[in-house]
């Protein structure tokens, strides 16, 4: 795996690219630039993202609920954008809740569901946020119901660490 390198654009503090393990897709941070590419991937994900309850604001999201919501700055957290050749299909975020202790949330376009590219995305970000935060640990909380993304989180070395009446608490630790 090679080092992530900045885009040529990207400003000198900006988060890096990260490769993955999977040819072609690489993690961008997600920025206002991307408004226009984000809100048409919302859209046609409308359906899939609301069926669980999930990402109710996206669900609901217009052309300038998307620009306003990019415009915030994540860090300390990160935002980044799955891209696969150059194509905006999914995002992942690591949540600054209380350093080095961060949440973690992901989404992928329905039609990118099953290639393992999520799983790929999520590894290459943890990994970046051991190597650069230092993160310590990680947490997801997985709406009842969410198998695909259960399976994702113990493919990683997740474990279930609390239930609550509407989803289950996850939790990573670097070994």
């Amino acid at each position: 795996m090679t080092e992530p390198s900045l885009p040529r654009d990207a400003a000198p503090d900006s988060p890096p690219d990260l490769p993955t393990a999977l040819p072609g897709l690489v993690l961008r941070p997600l920025t206002v630039d991307d408004a226009d590419a984000y809100y048409a991937l919302l859209d046609r994900n409308r359906d899939h993202l609301g069926r669980l309850g999930d990402y109710r604001a996206e669900c609901r999201a217009t052309p300038a609920w998307v620009r306003a919501h990019l415009r915030e700055d994540p860090a300390p957290g990160l935002r980044y954008g799955i891209r696969l050749h150059g194509d905006l299909i999914g995002r992942v975020d690591l949540v600054a809740v209380d350093p080095p202790r961060y949440g973690t949330g992901y989404w992928l376009d329905a039609a990118h569901l099953g290639a393992g590219r999520a799983t790929a995305a999520c590894a290459a970000l943890y990994a970046y946020a051991v190597r650069a935060l230092g993160a310590t640990d990680v947490y997801a909380g997985v709406t009842h119901g969410n198998h695909r993304s259960v399976a994702l989180l113990t493919r990683l070395g997740f474990a279930p660490v609390a239930d609550f009446a509407e989803y289950t608490r996850f939790h990573w630790s670097p070994e």
